[in-house]
């Protein structure tokens, strides 16, 4: 796939210009997140994916629920494992049949707060099918904020910002990953693997309820490249 994606990247023409150089200093180096501090669109964009996947960690216990909640041995855990790329897929699928045209703002959100639903669902969930229906519905769901998340903060960036920008985003996507699982088996050891897993969903409908009000802008945003109508 990897090849492929690279075969059909060097089809692409790009204009070739000599890109101006700047002297590297602190304000180079941190230009990229004080233009993130700045544009109110894509701070909230960035910062609404970091907080809810800090919140939502429920995959880095998936060990635990195969062994000791539903008793499905490897096997089972591998089934979940696998159960968010199937929806991620699912979704990307419908995405390529039905595109993204109008209110993208509501959809981003809405797309964040179905995963904190589905990570509460998971939880409280004693059927295997159903835990792994919620995971498709994670999975799918995240893929849908993705899909809004990445081209927004693309669009809403100068061209001489955008590789900056780009990092600034690279780093909470990490961030946020690492410090979700960490929350997770940090609230599972104090509170037990359900509570922690609940605490997560739970968080992250918060996340979003106070989100849109902080950004009003980033809920109302109709279309790519228009800020809100």
């Amino acid at each position: 796939m990897f090849i492929a994606a690279a075969g059909l990247v060097s089809c692409i023409a790009i204009e070739r210009t000599v890109p101006k150089r700047e002297p590297i200093t602190f304000a180079t180096m941190f230009a990229g997140i004080d233009f993130v501090r700045g544009n109110r669109t894509v701070l909230g964009a960035m910062s609404l994916d970091l907080f809810a996947v800090i919140f939502a960690g429920a995959t880095a216990l998936l060990p635990i629920f195969a062994r000791d909640i539903f008793n499905v041995g490897p096997w089972g855990l591998g089934l979940m494992r696998a159960a968010p790329a199937v929806g991620a897929l699912m979704v990307s699928f419908a995405i390529v049949r039905w595109p993204l045209g109008r209110h993208v703002g509501r959809a981003m959100y809405g797309a964040v707060a179905v995963f904190g639903l589905a990570t509460i669902v998971f939880g409280l969930s004693t059927s295997f099918a159903l835990s792994l229906a919620a995971l498709c519905v994670i999975g799918a769901s995240d893929m849908l904020s993705v899909v809004i998340r990445q081209p927004l903060i693309q669009l809403e960036t100068p061209d001489a910002m955008r590789g900056r920008v780009s990092a600034v985003n690279s780093l909470f996507i990490g961030t946020s990953n690492q410090i979700g699982e960490f929350r997770a088996g940090l609230t599972a050891a104090w509170l037990g693997t359900v509570p922690a897993v609940l605490v997560g969903g739970i968080g992250t409908l918060l996340v979003v309820a106070v989100w849109m009000k902080v950004f009003p802008a980033l809920f109302r945003l109709d279309s790519f490249g228009q800020r809100y109508r």
